[in-house]
C-alpha cells in the first residue's frame, strides 16, 4: 500500500504542472473536431469512430469512449483530459509494480532476488513512471493511446499471473481477456498481448511452451481470440489506417524498414539518456549505407534476444518484450512518422528492469538507492520536459531547433506563427518545410490558410487543390477551397467542394452550415434549409446555423418558425445583435409590433452601428407616434448607411410628421438620387411637395410612381384628387 501511494504521488508530482497544457496537433482533428465525442449517447455512435481519414481514433472505438467521457466532463476544457492521462499511466505504474513483484517472487527469480522483490519493483515502477522518455505519451493528450493501451496491455499480464496464482482463478482469466480485448479496441499494438503472455508463461510460469499450453490453453485461445476483433477494425479504415499505415500506402517497405534501425538506436539510447527529445523527427527514409551503422546496433541486439530466449530465458523475455510491442510500428509502414517516443512507453519497461535487475544481482541492494537517486532525477527532468509543451509556440520551437530537418515541425512552428497574426514568419516556415517535404497535404493545406488570411484567394486556392490531390481524402482542404470560393463571389463552384467535404467527413457540420449557405446565395433557399438542419442536428449548441436557419425560413415566409430559431439562438447567446434584428422582422410579419419593436431596441443597444436595427426601429417608432425617438434612430441610421435609400425616404416621412417638409423633401430627393425608381419615395415626395402648394412637381411624382408601379394604387389615387380638383376649378 505504502509503495502504491509513493508511485502515485510521485507521477502527480512530475505532472503536476501538465494540467492546463493546451491541445496540440493531433489533437485538433481527433478531440476539438470530432463530433462522435460530444455525446455518450447512443454509445454505438461513440464506438464507432470515424475509421477512413487516419486520424488518431480511427478505428480505436475504446480510445474515442474515453475522450468522450472526459468531453462530458469538461468540453474542451484541458483540465479532465490531463487527469485521465496521469490517472492511465498511474494505474500504469502501479500494475507494472505488481507485475514485477510478483514475478520475482517467482521461482525462476526468487533465489537471486525474491528476498528484494518489493523495493526492487518500486525503483522499477517509479524509474518507468518518471522517466522523460514518458511526456509524449502522458502530456500529449491524445497519445494517451499509447498509454492507455499500455495499461490494458499491462492488465493483461498482470490478470494472467493472478489467474496462475488464485485458487479460483474465472474471474482472473475473465479479466484477462477483457483488459486484452480493451487493448485491441485502443491500439493495434495490443496484438502482441497474448504472445508475450505465453511467452510468459513459457519463461515464468511452465517452463514450456508445451506446458503452458497443456495448461492453460483455453486461456491463450481466449487471448488470441481478441484478434478476430483486430481484424475488424483494422479493415474499417481500408486495412490502412485512411492511407497512413500499411503495405498499400505508395511507399516501399525496404526503405521504411531501413529507417526503423535509426528509430530503434534512438529509442534505446533515450531510455539511458533522454536528451534532446523530440515532439516530430519528420518524414525520411533510408538506404542500406545510411542505415548500416544503426543496424549494427540493433541487429546483434535482436540475435541475442532469439538466443537467449533458449539460453537466458528471462533476459530473453525482456528482449522480447522491448522488440516485439515495437514490431507492429516497425513493420508496417507508415507515411509521416518514422521515429515516434510514445511508442517506447512499453518497451521501456524491458529497458530498465533489464538494466536494473542486472546491476542489483551484481551489485547488490547499495544499487537501488542509486537507482532510488535517479529515479528522483528523472521526475525533475520530466517536470522540466512538460513546460515544453505549455504553448504550441514552444513546443513547436523546441521541435525546430532539435529537428530543423522536419518539415511538419517547421509547418507547425508556421502554424503557431500564423494563429497569433506572425503571417510573414509563419509563410517562412511554410516555404521551408515544403522545400523539405512538397509532398504532404497538411503543408499545403497551412499555406492556402496563410494566403487566404492575407486575402491571396488565388494562391490559396492553389493550396487547397494540391492538398487534396497528394491526399484526396484531405477533407479540410475541399472545405477551406469551398470557402474561399464562396468568399470570391463563386458558390456554385464552392458547392462542390463542400460536398466532397461531407462525403468525406459527414459528421462536419461545418461544412453543412457553408453548404447551405452556398445554396442561400444561389437562391435555392429550399434547398439550403436541410443543410443548416443537418448542421444543427451535429453540433446543437451551433448558433450561426440557427440564425441562418431561421433567415432561410423567413425568406420562405415561414415568420413563426423562423422565430423559434432566432429564439433558440438567442438562449444559447442572448449577445447577438443580427439575431434580435431577425427576431424583431418574424416578428413585425407575425403581427406582433410591440415585440418587434423590442428587438430592434435590443438590437441597437448592443450594436449601436446596426444601421438595419437602427432603421427598423426608427420606423417603428414613427408609426407608434414617437416621433423625437424615432428622428433620433432614423437620423442614426442615414448616417451609418448614407447610400442606403430606404433609411432617406422614412427619415422623410418623419420629418414631413413633424411639419419639417423641406427638409423631407431634401430626403425624399436623395432617396431617388440613390434609386430613381423608388415608386414610394416618389410618392412620399409627391405628398411633401403638395403640401407645400408645389402641385406641378406633386403631380410629376405621383405620375412616376405609377409609371413604376402601376399597381401603386395611393398614387393612382392622388393622381385622380388633382384631377378632380383642376375639373372642379376649371368649372368655376
Amino acid at each position: 500500500m505504502l509503495a502504491g501511494g509513493v508511485i502515485a504521488l510521485a507521477g502527480l508530482a512530475a505532472y503536476a504542472n501538465t494540467f492546463s497544457v493546451p491541445f496540440h496537433f493531433d489533437d485538433t482533428p481527433s478531440i476539438l473536431d470530432n463530433p462522435l465525442i460530444r455525446h455518450l449517447w447512443p454509445i454505438w455512435d461513440v464506438l464507432a469512430p470515424r475509421a477512413d481519414y487516419g486520424i488518431t481514433v480511427s478505428g480505436r472505438p475504446v480510445l474515442n469512449l474515453s475522450l468522450a467521457l472526459c468531453h462530458a466532463v469538461s468540453g474542451t476544457n484541458v483540465w479532465s483530459y490531463h487527469a485521465f492521462n496521469l490517472l492511465i499511466h498511474v494505474l500504469a505504474g502501479l500494475t507494472l509494480f505488481g507485475i514485477v513483484r510478483r514475478t520475482l517472487l517467482r521461482p525462476v527469480l526468487r533465489e537471486g532476488l525474491g528476498r528484494d522483490s518489493l523495493p526492487l519493483a518500486l525503483v522499477m515502477a517509479l524509474l518507468w513512471t518518471l522517466h522523460p522518455l514518458q511526456t509524449e505519451a502522458v502530456t500529449y493528450i491524445i497519445q494517451r493511446t499509447e498509454s492507455l493501451m499500455g495499461l490494458f496491455f499491462l492488465l493483461t499480464l498482470y490478470g494472467f499471473i493472478r489467474a496462475v496464482e488464485a485458487p479460483r482463478p474465472m474471474r482472473w482469466q475473465v479479466l484477462t481477456v477483457l483488459a486484452c480485448l480493451l487493448g485491441v479496441g485502443t491500439k493495434e499494438v495490443a496484438a502482441m498481448a497474448p504472445v508475450l503472455v505465453l511467452l510468459y508463461d513459457r519463461t515464468f510460469v511452465a517452463g514450456s511452451f508445451r506446458e503452458a499450453w497443456r495448461r492453460r490453453r483455453w486461456l491463450h485461445l481466449g487471448l488470441a481470440a481478441t484478434w478476430i476483433p483486430l481484424v475488424a477494425l483494422v479493415s474499417s479504415t481500408g486495412w490502412n489506417r485512411g492511407g497512413t499505415a500499411g503495405f498499400n500506402v505508395g511507399i516501399s517497405p525496404w526503405a521504411y524498414w531501413f529507417t526503423q534501425f535509426e528509430a530503434v538506436a534512438r529509442y534505446l539510447k533515450q531510455s539511458i539518456w533522454p536528451h534532446p527529445l523530440v515532439f516530430e523527427y519528420g518524414t525520411f527514409w533510408m538506404g542500406p549505407r545510411d542505415a548500416a551503422p544503426y543496424a549494427l546496433i540493433v541487429l546483434p541486439l535482436a540475435a541475442a534476444t532469439l538466443v537467449a530466449l533458449w539460453r537466458r530465458p528471462v533476459a530473453g523475455f525482456l528482449g522480447a518484450w522491448f522488440f516485439a510491442i515495437l514490431a507492429p510500428t516497425s513493420l508496417v509502414p507508415g507515411t509521416i512518422q518514422m521515429i515516434v517516443e510514445h511508442r517506447m512507453y512499453l518497451p521501456l519497461a524491458a529497458v530498465i528492469a533489464l538494466v536494473v535487475g542486472a546491476a542489483v544481482a551484481r551489485l547488490g541492494r547499495p544499487a537501488l538507492a542509486s537507482f532510488l537517486a535517479l529515479a528522483l532525477a528523472a521526475g525533475v527532468l520530466t517536470g522540466q520536459r512538460n513546460t515544453v509543451y505549455r504553448s504550441d509556440l514552444t513546443l513547436w520551437q523546441d521541435t525546430v531547433a532539435n529537428s530543423p530537418g522536419s518539415a511538419i515541425a517547421q509547418s507547425g512552428l508556421g502554424t503557431a506563427l500564423y494563429l497569433r497574426g506572425h503571417l510573414q514568419e509563419a509563410m517562412h516556415h511554410y516555404q521551408v518545410s515544403l522545400r523539405l517535404n512538397s509532398n504532404l497535404a497538411l503543408i499545403h493545406y497551412n499555406l492556402g490558410l496563410t494566403y487566404a488570411t492575407m486575402g491571396r484567394s488565388p494562391e490559396a486556392a492553389t493550396h487547397y487543390a494540391e492538398a487534396f490531390r497528394l491526399n484526396p481524402r484531405f477533407y479540410p482542404a475541399h472545405y477551406q477551397l469551398g470557402l474561399t470560393l464562396l468568399q470570391t463571389g463563386r458558390p456554385q463552384e464552392a458547392l462542390t467542394h463542400f460536398a466532397q467535404a461531407v462525403e468525406i467527413m459527414p459528421t462536419m457540420p461545418e461544412a453543412q452550415y457553408e453548404w447551405g449557405i452556398a445554396l442561400f446565395r444561389l437562391g435555392r433557399v429550399a434547398e439550403a434549409i436541410p443543410h443548416y438542419r443537418e448542421a444543427l442536428r451535429l453540433k446543437p449548441d451551433y448558433v450561426e446555423a440557427e440564425c441562418d436557419l431561421g433567415v432561410a425560413l423567413y425568406n420562405l415566409d415561414q415568420a413563426p418558425a423562423a422565430a423559434e430559431c432566432f429564439e433558440r439562438a438567442l438562449r444559447a447567446n442572448p449577445k447577438i445583435a443580427d439575431a434580435h434584428f431577425n427576431l424583431g422582422l418574424a416578428f413585425a410579419r407575425i403581427g406582433w409590433t410591440d415585440k418587434a419593436t423590442a428587438q430592434y431596441a435590443e438590437a441597437v443597444r448592443l450594436d449601436p452601428k446596426h444601421a438595419g436595427a437602427q432603421l427598423n426601429l426608427g420606423v417603428a417608432l414613427t408609426q407608434a407616434g414617437k416621433l423625437p425617438d424615432a428622428l433620433e434612430h432614423l437620423e442614426q441610421a442615414v448616417h451609418l448607411e448614407p447610400g442606403f435609400p430606404n433609411a432617406h425616404s422614412n427619415l422623410g416621412i418623419a420629418l414631413a410628421q413633424q411639419g419639417r417638409l423641406d427638409e423631407a423633401v431634401d430626403q425624399y430627393r436623395e432617396a431617388l438620387r440613390l434609386r430613381p425608381n423608388y415608386a414610394a419615395a416618389h410618392y412620399n415626395l409627391g405628398n411633401a411637395l403638395l403640401a407645400l402648394r408645389r402641385v406641378p412637381e406633386a403631380r410629376t411624382h405621383f405620375e412616376e410612381a405609377v409609371r413604376i408601379d402601376p399597381r401603386f394604387e395611393a398614387a393612382r389615387e392622388m393622381l385622380n384628387r388633382l384631377q378632380a380638383a383642376e375639373s372642379a376649378g376649371a368649372a368655376r
